[in-house]
């Protein structure tokens, strides 16, 4: 079965393509990209790309799934149709589940349900559905102070290790460290000192004080951060930082990956968006764990992220539900979704002002959340002169930067609606996706 996607925008970071061109797609496989393609299989279907962006699947680093335990916020078939309206190919889902992903059963179990949604018969007329790849707990209590069974989750399918939570035992920190660094599979933390953060619910600044609500301050991620860094620098196991989220954090960041150690890092989208300043509204959406940060914080991320300092952005899919979320601002629990949201709110902001290039937002949405990964990238492997380096099956997405919508229960795919966004108009949607 063969397609022809006809003046449609390729955009490729693995191969630097930034072109328009037909696309000549047979049995999930682009099996040519050309200026112009005249001969191509007879029963092939044609359609018209002019305006739409061919390019890889995109990669969510961690994000929060509400089934098993939480389902009134999210199952995994709303979550993974949420991915696949936004465009995600691949989300490692954070083991916070109730029971959590601790266990060998537990990983198995999310491995078959999120098979058994894919397979579902009311998915057919869907777009395909994302891969889900569990992070294994690091730790069993909610205290943080057992750990699981590391050895033998490393067995299993799992993205990594990682809690989702910041672990405020150094010592524990570092035998993780030194225990894990044998297993080669990706670990994930979290740089947060609680105690600092004490019972703050926004970024302390000058916007704290005039908005009337307990800052937290930015060393509640950068003490933490240092410590963590020592311990990284001493035992030499590569770690992602997550959840990054202050302008000295990104200094840190960057002084540490200038002496070679072995790390990378992610910020959450909506850090790159929205500021302190934006919570004059105490819309309780805007409540983020870690907090949104000061204009000067934003701007430190944004330039992070087009520079590579920081390598990836993350969702960080938070689902709540209305009564969850409908409370005074410092009472709300912190998160918010995103999936369905973070590719075309960081196209218009980013790419349509001319601040990135879209090979820039798309290496920091699915090429280098794959490495980070430890994994192969998605790529429409097309070679430097505009043809295929080899035949593969693709992991790819047809975006309309142009199509509007209303962000709204109706028109979400996931069953949560606790975004800022919420019942505003959305400029950009995913019309395909194949894997």
């Amino acid at each position: 079965m063969s397609q022809l996607l006809k003046q449609v925008r390729v955009v490729d970071p693995s191969s630097q393509t930034d072109q328009i061109a037909d696309v000549l797609i047979t049995d999930g496989i682009v099996a040519a990209v050309e200026d112009a393609i005249a001969d191509y299989p007879a029963n092939a279907t044609i359609s018209e790309g002019t305006g739409l962006i061919l390019a890889p699947g995109l990669v969510d680093l961690y994000s929060h799934s509400g089934e098993p335990g939480f389902e009134e916020r999210e199952t995994l078939k709303t979550l993974m149709q949420a991915a696949a309206a936004g465009g995600f190919t691949r989300v490692a889902i954070l083991p916070d589940t109730a029971p959590a992903l601790d266990h060998l059963a537990s990983i198995a179990w999310l491995h078959d349900q999120s098979k058994a949604v894919s397979s579902m018969p009311s998915m057919a007329s869907m777009l395909s559905m994302p891969s889900l790849q569990p992070w294994a707990a690091l730790t069993l209590d909610v205290k943080a102070q057992q750990l699981t069974e590391l050895s033998e989750l490393a067995t299993a399918s799992i993205a990594g290790f990682a809690d989702g939570k910041p672990l405020q035992n150094l010592m524990m920190v570092r035998r993780l460290l030194e225990y894990l660094h044998p297993f080669g599979k990706p670990i994930m933390l979290w740089a947060w000192n609680r105690e600092l953060a004490g019972n703050g619910v926004m970024r302390e600044g000058s916007d704290s004080i005039q908005i009337g609500l307990p800052g937290i301050p930015a060393i509640a991620e950068t003490a933490a951060l240092s410590e963590l860094l020592e311990c990284i620098e001493a035992i030499g196991t590569p770690v992602h930082l997550m959840r990054i989220s202050t302008a000295r954090g990104v200094e840190l960041i960057r002084n540490a990956k200038e002496r070679g150690l072995p790390i990378t890092a992610s910020t959450p989208w909506m850090h790159l968006l929205l500021n302190t300043q934006m919570i004059a509204s105490y819309d309780p959406n805007l409540r983020l764990d870690p907090p949104l940060g000061t204009p000067a914080d934003q701007a430190a991320l944004i330039d992070a992220v087009q520079q590579g300092v920081i390598d990836a952005i993350a969702i960080d899919h938070s689902p709540y539900t209305y009564e969850e979320k409908t409370v005074p601002f410092a009472e709300a629990p912190p998160g918010a979704i995103g999936l369905e949201l973070a590719l075309p709110l960081l196209w218009h902001r980013f790419v349509e002002s001319g601040l990135w290039t879209a090979i820039e937002l798309w290496s920091a949405l699915s090429t280098r959340p794959a490495i980070c990964l430890q994994q192969k990238p998605p790529t429409l492997a097309i070679s430097p002169a505009g043809t295929p380096a080899i035949a593969q099956p693709v992991e790819m997405i047809l975006f309309n930067p142009q199509q509007c919508w209303i962000a709204n229960p109706q028109s979400l795919k996931s069953s949560a609606s606790n975004t800022p966004w919420l019942n505003q108009e959305i400029r950009g949607q995913v019309v395909k996706m194949w894997r």
